[in-house]
C-alpha cells in the first residue's frame, strides 16, 4: 500500500491526512484565515506520529477545488512545496469527489449529490454514482450555478454545506455536515496513483469554476472609467 500525505483546505475546515498501510490518520483545524498557518504544523504532527519522514511518502495529494479561492491556492502551494522538497509526484483530487466518497462511506449512499457553498449566492455541485469500486463515478460533472439551478438526475442523496446555506432551494434536505476532508482525498489519491494519474509539482493546478474571483484595483479603476465614458456618450 502506498504512503500518501493529503491536504484539503477548500472550505472553512483545514485537514491533513496520512494514508499508510490501508489506515488513515488525520488532523483538522477550523477557520479559513488560519489555514496557511495550521497546515504545516499538522503535517509535522502526522509524520511524527507515524514515525516517518516526508521522503518516505509515495505522493502528495491535495484537494484541488472547486472551493474557496484562497483555500485551494493554499493547498496547491503547500503540496507543490512539499513535492519539490521531497521529489514526489502530486495527485490533485476534486473536492466534490471527496465529499461524495465521504457521504457514501458514512451514509451508504449509492447516488450522491455533492453541494458546496460557493458564496455570492451560488453553489458548486456534482452528482456521482458508486458501483463496484471505491471511487465515485461522475454522473454530472462539477458545475457552478445558483442553488435553484441545481438539477440532479433521479433522486440522489444530497450532502454538503450548500444545503444549509441555501435551505430554501434544497427542501429535500440531506447531510449538510459532509464536507471535503483530507482522509477521502488521500483514499482517492491512492486509486489515482495506482493508475498512474499524477502530475509534477510544477504541473499542479487548482480547479477553478469561477472565472473571475476578484478584480484588482487597477481593473476597478478601468471599469469605472469605462462606465463613466459610456454614461457620457
Amino acid at each position: 500500500m502506498p504512503i500518501i500525505l493529503a491536504i484539503e483546505t477548500s472550505s472553512e475546515l483545514a485537514s491533513v491526512a496520512l494514508l499508510r498501510g490501508g489506515s488513515v490518520i488525520s488532523r483538522v483545524s477550523s477557520g479559513v484565515r488560519t489555514h496557511s498557518q495550521s497546515v504545516l504544523p499538522m503535517i509535522q504532527e502526522l509524520l511524527a506520529e507515524a514515525g516517518i519522514a516526508l521522503k518516505d511518502c509515495d505522493a502528495i495529494a491535495f484537494g484541488s477545488g472547486p472551493g474557496s479561492f484562497t483555500g485551494v491556492r493554499t493547498a496547491c502551494g503547500i503540496a507543490q512545496g512539499l513535492a519539490f522538497g521531497g521529489n514526489l509526484p502530486v495527485v490533485p483530487v476534486v473536492t466534490l469527489d471527496a465529499m461524495a466518497l465521504a457521504c457514501h462511506q458514512r451514509h451508504g449512499a449509492a447516488e450522491v449529490l455533492a453541494v458546496l457553498d460557493a458564496r455570492m449566492g451560488e453553489v458548486y455541485w456534482a452528482q456521482y454514482r458508486f458501483a463496484d469500486g471505491a471511487a465515485p463515478v461522475p454522473v454530472l460533472p462539477p458545475a457552478l450555478s445558483a442553488p435553484e439551478a441545481v438539477r440532479p438526475q433521479g433522486a440522489p442523496v444530497a450532502c454538503g454545506n450548500g444545503l444549509s446555506a441555501y435551505a430554501e432551494a434544497f427542501a429535500g434536505g440531506g447531510f449538510a455536515e459532509v464536507m471535503p476532508h483530507a482522509e477521502q482525498v488521500a483514499q482517492l489519491a491512492a486509486i489515482a496513483l495506482a493508475a498512474g494519474r499524477t502530475v509534477t509539482a510544477a504541473e499542479a493546478q487548482p480547479l477553478y469554476l469561477r472565472n473571475k474571483i476578484a478584480y484588482t484595483q487597477a481593473e476597478r479603476r478601468d471599469m469605472a472609467a469605462a462606465k463613466a465614458a459610456e454614461g457620457g456618450a
